[in-house]
């Protein structure tokens, strides 16, 4: 990969060289499948194409080997755990445990996971979510809703699809310290009624949304918390879960949608940590004072802390952290500006007292 361009790649598909066999290979999104460029199966449109420097990376992106010009070779043994990512594949909306997996082929558990990583890097765990998250990201991209698409890949919810570790932990403490160091982030704006907003996210999930005046100062305010990581515009077909994650939220704050629940990369200390996870837990229309969050994480005296932690907080609006007040009830800060924490908060005070009134 190091060598050959994407050019090259493409081209040595269209033409089924078979020099290049074992130098590289591809998979099509809409089969589910992964080829040597001298395949002989049906031409794939080339934005469905995606190249991989080898099988297991292939694997890893929930992609299973080709019947045709069966990439894997072939040997008794790589047959039974071909035919396990089979299953996988034809099963991907079953909880399937190693257990059954193994009876399958006539092993025991501990020789499935041995004999499945050996030859393809990887667990059938992981490969299972592989194939989940591929089916889940191809539903995005016909055009179904997050939640639906979470459901069409077998998962029960946000937190199962991008793991409890990550949607709470988010980007580890030394890619954090070291300003998103070897990430790279997607980003996108769009204009809501409260004004022009930025998102940026990781492959983990949501980690800046930002209201502001202009891209300009958006991105200066993104490249500021991330400079060392990648910034990459967005583009819909290659990144759509930030392209839905964006349609969401700008449906709550435009139409009074319920506030998404979407998976959220999150990152600061652990007493800030412990403050914004609290402040997910605050229901639509309801608002509390800092010296009440202060009580409710078990730190009564720490109430100019809890007011820093949600001046820190860099995910408006999903991190609700405008549903916070000063003891007198009047507002207090809010880093976007005290007209967007009133609007934030009438809205959902009159969609709060809709519902109750149905």
């Amino acid at each position: 990969m190091s060598i050959l361009t994407e050019e090259a790649m493409r081209r040595a598909v269209e033409h089924r060289d078979k020099c290049l066999d074992g130098a590289f290979f591809y998979g099509v999104i809409t089969t589910g499948v992964f080829c040597k460029p001298s395949c002989t199966s049906r031409s794939a449109k080339p934005e469905n194409m995606r190249f991989f420097t080898s099988i297991k990376t292939a694997m890893a992106a929930g992609f299973r080997p080709c019947k045709r010009c069966a990439p894997l070779g072939g040997n008794e043994k790589l047959d039974r755990v071909v035919k396990i990512a089979r299953h996988i594949e034809k099963h991907y909306e079953e909880d399937l445990t190693l257990q059954t997996l193994a009876g399958i082929v006539g092993q025991s558990p501990s020789q499935l996971q041995k004999s499945f990583k050996e030859n393809f890097g990887i667990s059938p765990k992981a490969y299972h979510d592989a194939v989940r998250i591929r089916v889940y990201k191809r539903s995005l991209q016909q055009g179904r809703g997050v939640s639906d698409a979470i459901h069409s890949a077998g998962f029960g919810s946000v937190s199962r699809v991008y793991g409890e570790s990550t949607r709470n932990i988010g980007m580890t403490p030394k890619a954090y310290r070291s300003k998103g160091a070897g990430e790279s982030i997607t980003y996108a704006c769009h204009a809501t009624e409260l004004g022009l907003i930025m998102m940026a996210g990781t492959k983990k999930g949501i980690c800046f949304v930002h209201f502001g005046d202009d891209e300009k100062s958006l991105y200066s305010l993104l490249e500021n918390e991330f400079s060392e990581a990648k910034l990459v515009a967005s583009e819909a077909q290659d990144s759509p879960e930030l392209d839905h994650w964006m349609h969401e939220l700008v449906q709550h704050i435009n139409e009074g949608a319920p506030r998404p629940d979407l998976p959220l990369d999150m990152q600061g200390t652990a007493f800030q940590m412990k403050v914004w996870q609290f402040l997910l837990s605050i229901q639509d229309g309801d608002v509390l004072s800092y010296s009440e969050v202060a009580d409710r994480i078990d730190k009564p005296k720490a109430i100019r802390a809890v007011a820093s932690a949600c001046a820190k907080n860099r995910i408006a609006v999903l991190i609700p952290c405008h549903r916070v007040l000063r003891g007198d009830g009047t507002l207090g800060g809010y880093r976007w500006g005290l007209e967007r924490k009133r609007a934030l908060l009438d809205a959902e005070k009159k969609d709060s007292a809709a519902t109750l009134v149905k």
